[in-house]
């Protein structure tokens, strides 16, 4: 036991560069593991913790469009045993906020709530800031938190909202996490109004109040039995909008899955990386040493203990770098937890992270990976011959394999006889070393897939506006809300927008709900286009846009549930009226899960001749550079009733907070990966010169200079990274999205779309290769720093 231990002792002096770089590996493989089942776990846990904490709906009901009764509908959801309903709650929409600082967030859908007072049986709300109390104040209002992190709105701030008719402002008296449209990426928010306030406000304002209450089941799998009864009941399906708990979790989730997914499968790429690493060094360690092994081997030292000393060896290696990897993940988890469910921080107390049980036994698991390939590696020592090992320096097999290969030169058609001699070095070193070689192409390969897949990530989202359409967005140049339809002058304004020659093309939108009963209640939100759908700039994903008043497009999800395609027929149930309507296209849109419908305006003239497509208008310009006058027009003439916003500010707004998630894991990863790199392929190459030690000294003694030897080796390298480089590009642009694909996939994306900006893309491969470069020129010191007589010796 004493020889094993004095052994590993040594080996640990010996190469305590080499032994800490693969400690490093070791760790960082834990450390991407561990992160991400972290990250995956307490998402899940946070969000299932705040959502039974406020007890949180399952489904959230709007009640505005008076087809049904709200108070008879809030009465039998009141009867229901196991069923917990919230309040009826009145509530009137605008659209956008303005602060006094100068920040403009027309974009958003506002829920201005006639606050009832607390505590609510469902969907309590949690303060975050501000003091709590049982309502608002006179001329105050409570904040959701999702829109306050994102934006910097603080207690204090004060909003100003358009009615149409008059401007009104009020201060923020308290941020709170709401649950239910509280998620990242909000378009619609709840803003909780006083009594009064309400009154004041939207009394004098046309229009009926429209209603929402929340529903939670104690037990939700039974919600289709409610739904079943309840359509019994009413003798007719719910008609009107539902939000399901499926679609308010959504958003919460789906950026740390995302993150998680991509560090689950890079850190699983980083451990085999390590293994590799681990096995190529007690292999080239055996081979090197197997004089050393063979002679210790017939001192009496057995193969066991020998396998020892390399057991001993990595187990306290892996033991020192575990341990700190799996603190590390903790911290850096809580880093990407807060900054993808900020929504969900209540600043008094701190979330606690749960599943330390589970980060140790990622632990653990990666420690008995670890033995078990020090193990399956070090098991070549048993083949070691004393008698061989010491006459040949090598098994009797390999020498005459070797002899009969330099008998074979001679022979050889194809010779580097004539190649110039820096080529030959450099060549010659890579094929005399393997699987050196093909650890340092496969990390290349690795590390450009990696900055490549993270660059087109954060490059798609920021730019969004390209693939808009394929995000089921429309792409066109500018967006009008309506703010107060009854004084909005429809007919000034076409005149207006007509004989405009900057106008290139025009389309009203309107929403409403569509609800299909066989063979179970299926709602979901219908755009309603008073114009085309494909000169706005939606599109679909097969098929067409719907054009005339018997067409609809649906969403994927839509036609899964409902296993329609193309051609086939739907009966809908729209504005209270049955529709039988076949599908002209099926489209992908994240909004709602691709959860929606698209139809024309003429489909509800059927039944309501008189309406009109009135919530806000799509523009398209002859030249995008007019955008901004064209804006500040609109905004100007009609500012009582309307508001206009470039599509472009509208999608920076509503993806703000995915690149800013994205941000800092990517970039951890791309450090991470790039420090590998740079530090195996140091490792690794200062391995292969210190076999070849002899040979460059004999090289250095006959005039070849130190400079020329190393920029030989180098050549070399970053030749194969450059392969591999290359290979990783196409691995991140191609592979790497086409497995993230079957995450969104859930989330109503069928096919990703990806902004490519090939500049970018080279410039990365390239900094793969520089990386490769500089690692390999570092390693190669040692043949500038001894002299020929040294490294001959050695």
């Amino acid at each position: 036991m004493y020889a094993v231990y004095t052994l590993c002792l040594a080996n640990l002096r010996k190469k305590k560069i080499h032994n800490g770089l693969i400690g490093l590996l070791i760790l960082l493989s834990t450390l991407l593991l561990a992160t991400s089942v972290t990250v995956i776990l307490n998402t899940n846990n946070l969000f299932t913790d705040m959502h039974n904490k406020t007890h949180g709906s399952h489904e959230m009901l709007e009640l505005r469009n008076e087809l049904h009764d709200p108070q008879r509908v809030h009465q039998w959801w009141n009867e229901q045993e196991g069923v917990t309903s919230s309040e009826l709650i009145p509530f009137r929409n605008l659209s956008g906020i303005t602060t006094k600082q100068g920040l403009d967030l027309s974009s958003l859908y506002l829920y201005m709530m006639d606050t009832p007072t607390r505590p609510y049986a469902v969907d309590e709300l949690i303060f975050a800031q501000g003091n709590e109390s049982l309502k608002p104040d006179r001329g105050t209002i409570w904040l959701p938190s999702s829109i306050a992190y994102l934006h910097e709105i603080s207690v204090g701030d004060t909003l100003g909202f358009k009615t149409g008719e008059k401007d009104f402002e009020l201060q923020v008296a308290a941020i709170v996490v709401d649950m239910p449209l509280g998620a990242p990426f909000a378009t619609s928010v709840r803003i909780w109004m006083n009594h009064e306030d309400y009154n004041e406000q939207f009394h004098a304002m046309k229009g009926k109040d429209q209603y929402m209450m929340g529903i939670r089941f104690d037990d939700y799998s039974q919600s289709t039995s409610y739904w079943a009864q309840f359509e019994q009941d009413m003798g007719t399906p719910y008609l009107d909008t539902k939000t399901s708990f499926e679609e308010i979790t959504a958003f919460y989730l789906i950026m740390n899955k995302m993150i998680g997914f991509i560090m689950i499968f890079l850190g699983i790429v980083m451990m085999f990386v390590a293994l590799f690493t681990i096995g190529f060094t007690i292999s080239d360690d055996i081979l090197s040493n197997y004089k050393t092994i063979g002679v210790i081997k017939a001192l009496g030292l057995s193969s066991r203990r020998w396998m020892g000393t390399y057991l001993t060896q990595y187990a306290l290696i892996s033991m020192f770098a575990i341990i700190p990897g799996l603190i590390a993940s903790q911290w850096i988890s809580n880093v990407i937890i807060e900054s993808t469910l900020s929504s969900l921080k209540t600043g008094t107390t701190e979330a606690s992270l749960e599943g330390n049980l589970i980060t140790l036994a990622v632990g653990i698991f990666v420690f008995i990976l670890v033995l078990l390939c020090v193990l399956f590696y070090s098991n070549k020592a048993r083949l070691v011959q004393p008698m061989q090992a010491i006459r040949y320096g090598m098994s009797e097999t390999d020498n005459s394999r070797m002899t009969k290969r330099f008998a074979a030169k001679e022979n050889q058609i194809i010779s580097f006889g004539k190649a110039p001699l820096l080529v030959v070095i450099g060549i010659r070193n890579l094929w005399k070393n393997k699987k050196a070689s093909s650890l340092m192409m496969l990390l290349a390969t690795i590390m450009s897939a990696v900055l490549v897949l993270g660059f087109i990530l954060i490059n798609s989202i920021s730019n969004i506006k390209q693939t808009s359409p394929l995000w089921g967005y429309d792409s066109s140049d500018i967006v009008v809300q309506i703010n107060n339809k009854s004084a909005f002058p429809r007919a000034e304004f076409d005149r207006a927008i007509l004989s405009n020659p900057r106008i290139k093309s025009i389309g009203w939108v309107d929403g409403t709900n569509g609800v299909v009963s066989n063979p179970q209640p299926i709602n979901f939100p219908i755009t309603v286009m008073d114009g085309s759908y494909d000169e706005i700039g939606f599109t679909t994903f097969r098929g067409e846009n719907p054009r005339n008043k018997s067409e609809i497009a649906i969403g994927i999800s839509v036609a899964k549930q409902l296993d329609k395609d193309i051609g086939d027929v739907v009966e809908v149930y729209i504005e209270g009226y049955k529709h039988t309507l076949t599908v002209s296209g099926i489209y992908q849109a994240i909004a709602n899960m691709s959860v929606s419908g698209r139809i024309t305006v003429d489909a509800i003239k059927v039944n309501h001749p008189d309406y009109n497509a009135l919530d806000g208008a799509y523009i398209n310009l002859e030249n995008d550079r007019e955008i901004d006058h064209v804006v500040n027009e609109l905004n100007l003439k009609y500012k009582d009733s309307a508001s206009a916003v470039s599509q472009q500010t509208l999608l920076d707004n509503l993806f703000k907070q995915a690149v800013a998630s994205l941000i800092l894991p990517m970039s951890i990863m791309g450090l991470l990966f790039t420090g590998v790199t740079i530090i195996i392929i140091y490792s690794t190459s200062r391995i292969n010169i210190r076999k070849e030690s002899k040979t460059y000294g004999i090289y250095k003694s006959i005039g070849l200079t130190s400079t020329k030897i190393r920029l030989c080796v180098t050549l070399g390298i970053v030749a194969l990274s450059t392969i591999g480089a290359i290979i990783g590009v196409f691995v991140g642009v191609y592979l790497l999205p086409m497995i993230l694909r079957s995450l969104l996939l859930d989330y109503g994306i069928d096919e990703l779309p990806l902004v490519l900006h090939w500049g970018w893309i080279i410039a990365i491969a390239v900094v793969t290769i520089i990386s490769a470069g500089l690692g390999s020129w570092a390693s190669s010191r040692i043949v500038a720093t001894t002299s020929p007589q040294i490294l001959v010796i050695e």
